[in-house]
């Protein structure tokens, strides 16, 4: 694990440090951009500063990082979709971002964007590991292909092994800006709006939890919020 920038709740010096998982997923998320690294990013290093923790941030595959941050212990995890069949698995810290689900697939294709009702047996591609997966079989598709990154989904998609994928609007229209792709491929309206947290394990304290909690809605109501998700154009 490429550890950078929290562990766990004990006290380490004058501040307790935060371990945190997480993934690349642009814009939100990025690895190896310190300058720019994520709208998300920026968000939780300065929920951090005002909780005064110290981050210590892992890239590892998304299916990974849910399985550290509800096995080991003081772990935290973002952005994850809090949906009912995760309420008890987590503590919820702070609510990140509004997340839009949508369908991608190629022009010309055999997935039509216009009558989504027909395309349920169609096969969709999403990240391993991902909520999506629990609000398409909600939506009634069940033929699920699953990618471990987004580079790989976009493979699927190209070489014909997955139909469409499913994924979140800003995350599916950064990898087509990144790609020069967006003429090859059309994307659906949003069926599906969720919201993405900053989760822990669950030995964090409530005194923990009620900390970032009372940062985030100071970051929210004096507009760092805004101006953080505005810097990479999603508010």
């Amino acid at each position: 694990m490429a550890l950078g920038c929290g562990a766990g709740l004990a006290q380490t010096g004058p501040a307790r440090q935060l371990r945190v998982v997480t993934t690349h997923l642009p814009p939100l998320v990025f690895e190896n951009d310190n300058k720019r690294p994520g709208a998300l990013r920026e968000l939780l290093n300065e929920l951090c500063k005002r909780t005064q923790m110290e981050l210590k941030l892992g890239f590892v595959p998304w299916k990974r990082a849910l399985f550290l941050a509800t096995s080991m212990p003081a772990t935290a995890i973002f952005p994850v979709t809090r949906l009912p069949e995760r309420e008890s698995r987590f503590r919820w810290l702070a609510p990140l971002y509004e997340e839009h689900y949508m369908f991608l697939a190629p022009r010309g294709g055999t997935f039509d964007l216009q009558h989504l009702d027909d395309m349920k047996s169609r096969r969709i591609a999403l990240l391993r590991g991902a909520a999506q997966s629990a609000i398409l079989q909600e939506l009634g598709y069940r033929n699920i292909v699953e990618g471990n990154s987004i580079e790989e989904i976009h493979r699927y998609l190209l070489e014909g092994m997955a139909d469409a994928a499913f994924g979140e609007r800003d995350i599916i229209q950064s990898s087509l800006r990144s790609r020069s792709a967006q003429r090859a491929f059309q994307v659906s309206d949003p069926v599906r709006t969720t919201t993405a947290w900053l989760a822990g394990s669950l030995d964090f304290d409530e005194a923990t939890v009620q900390g970032f909690q009372r940062a985030k809605a100071a970051m929210d109501a004096d507009g760092t919020t805004h101006r953080i998700l505005a810097k990479y154009k999603l508010a």
